[in-house]
């Protein structure tokens, strides 16, 4: 069985960016427009291929290689700015084009239009999709550094210049209404607010972004980094008729497998060829008590080589953005970010994006309110949704499999605490719920936070 490592492969592409229009001539990176192929034919046949980026073309905000130094120089002329790791992370998700149309770090009508919009307006009257706010916190000390500055140096906390942001916009970070109009609620405990916005500067900065390099993690894990564009080549490589998209921040179970693989099975019976599947785990900030990225990429490379996910038709690949827990609001954000990869399926479960509310004994969020949100959401009409039916452990069965209202007794529903508690007491969940590989590394990483005979903790098995 094919590693997952064999299964990808990175080729470099540059696109162009499209906050502001300008003549072809005078742009500084290739623009690249991509036809939408999701037609019937008249005859009823499908004739399907990758869905078209938002706004018709991928933005890549990459520097191209020759330009690299002499930006580089610019940047150490230019007033400074510190990034934390999650601004690196979203300016990853910039520089790559996973927000297209998006050019940059937002600027204050971007942020409106997002803030309360859940979308965006271009220039054509069209409206795409943009549900989390995309932008950049600066305090007071730096907002007076860069004084009447038109850009600005953006710098990893080594002191390495990153990027260059351009024709800036400086504007008050509101942060309760942020807070609030993402979340639902103002409610202490937020894992990302308490994260990224709480101690965050009260300026928020937006402008043209110019990333010096590719991002890259140097965890062992960049082979997995799959920026939007060569997604849209693995899947042209493999003849993808249709790409349905699961994201995921959780081990896979054989629930799981149950849902990606009866969504290939009924592609096919709509009429597609070959349906290619993007399992995409979310690769930025998480909360604590989540399996952390190392952990889930070895866990979901046993998936593979048991053969419960067929390498043949996955994909694997990083999605790098941060993750907010902010339910039908962030779920938004997540298809439509698949869009620009080229898929035009989206899987979508119970509760998607949520999290348990972080004061009281309950959800944060109504368990259907995502799916239903998703099939009304401004922008993701191009986007098929597919709703997954509820899949738990059949004891007559000794499988996971969809449930049956009708014998409701027969079903054992193992939630992520469950199976979180299980590994922990490296106990053995029942056959059939996960592949033996796949358990393992779990126990494993329980196993990796317990200290050691001599009081200090386990070193971690790199990928």
């Amino acid at each position: 069985m094919a590693s997952m490592a064999a299964i990808l492969s990175k080729t470099p592409f540059l696109s162009q960016p499209l906050t502001k229009p300008s003549p072809i001539s005078d742009l500084p990176f290739a623009a690249v427009s991509f036809p939408s192929k999701s037609l019937r034919r008249r005859n009823g046949s499908i004739r399907a291929g990758l869905i078209a980026p938002d706004g018709g073309k991928l933005v890549e905000l990459i520097v191209e290689e020759p330009k690299r130094r002499e930006k580089k120089h610019e940047a150490a002329e230019l007033p400074r700015v510190e990034l934390t790791t999650i601004d690196l992370q979203w300016m990853h998700v910039l520089s790559e084009g996973w927000a297209s149309p998006l050019g940059g770090f937002m600027r204050e009508s971007e942020f409106l239009q997002t803030l309360h919009f859940n979308s965006l307006r271009l220039d054509d009257g069209s409206v795409v999709n943009m549900s989390v706010p995309i932008v950049l916190a600066i305090d007071d000390e730096q907002k007076a550094r860069i004084g009447e500055s038109k850009r600005v140096a953006l710098f990893d906390s080594d002191g390495n210049p990153v990027a260059i942001l351009s024709d800036i916009e400086i504007y008050k970070h509101p942060k309760e209404e942020r807070i609030a109009r993402t979340w639902g609620t103002t409610a202490p405990g937020l894992p990302y607010v308490d994260e990224a916005i709480t101690n965050a500067g009260n300026w928020l900065i937006g402008g043209d972004l110019e990333v010096l390099e590719p991002v890259k993690y140097n965890d062992g894990l960049d082979r997995f980094r799959l920026s939007p564009a060569e997604l849209r080549k693995e899947l042209e490589k493999r003849n993808a008729d249709a790409v349905f998209a699961f994201q995921l921040r959780n081990p896979v179970h054989n629930g799981h497998a149950l849902l990606m693989t009866d969504t290939r099975r009924r592609l096919l019976e709509m009429g597609y060829k070959n349906p290619i599947l993007l399992l995409h785990p979310l690769g930025g900030f998480t909360k604590a008590d989540d399996v952390p990225l190392d952990w889930r990429m070895k866990q979901h490379e046993k998936v593979l080589e048991d053969g419960v996910l067929d390498p043949e038709t996955t994909v694997v690949s990083i999605f790098p953005s941060p993750m907010h827990y902010a339910g039908p609001t962030e779920v938004q954000w997540h298809a439509k970010a698949r869009i620009n990869a080229g898929a035009n399926f989206y899987i979508v479960g119970r509760d998607p994006a949520g999290m348990g509310h972080p004061v009281e004994k309950r959800d944060l969020y109504d368990a259907d309110h995502g799916k239903k949100v998703l099939s009304m959401a401004p922008g993701l009409e191009r986007l098929n949704i597919l709703p997954f039916r509820v899949a738990a452990y059949d004891k007559t069965q000794g499988k996971m499999a969809f449930f049956d209202p009708s014998r409701p007794q027969d079903f054992l529903f193992i939630s992520g605490t469950k199976m979180r508690t299980l590994a922990k007491n490296n106990e053995n969940p029942p056959d059939g719920f996960m592949c033996p590989g796949g358990w393992k590394v779990l126990v494993d990483y329980y196993e990796s936070l317990t200290p050691a005979g001599n009081g200090r903790l386990p070193e971690v098995v790199p990928v």
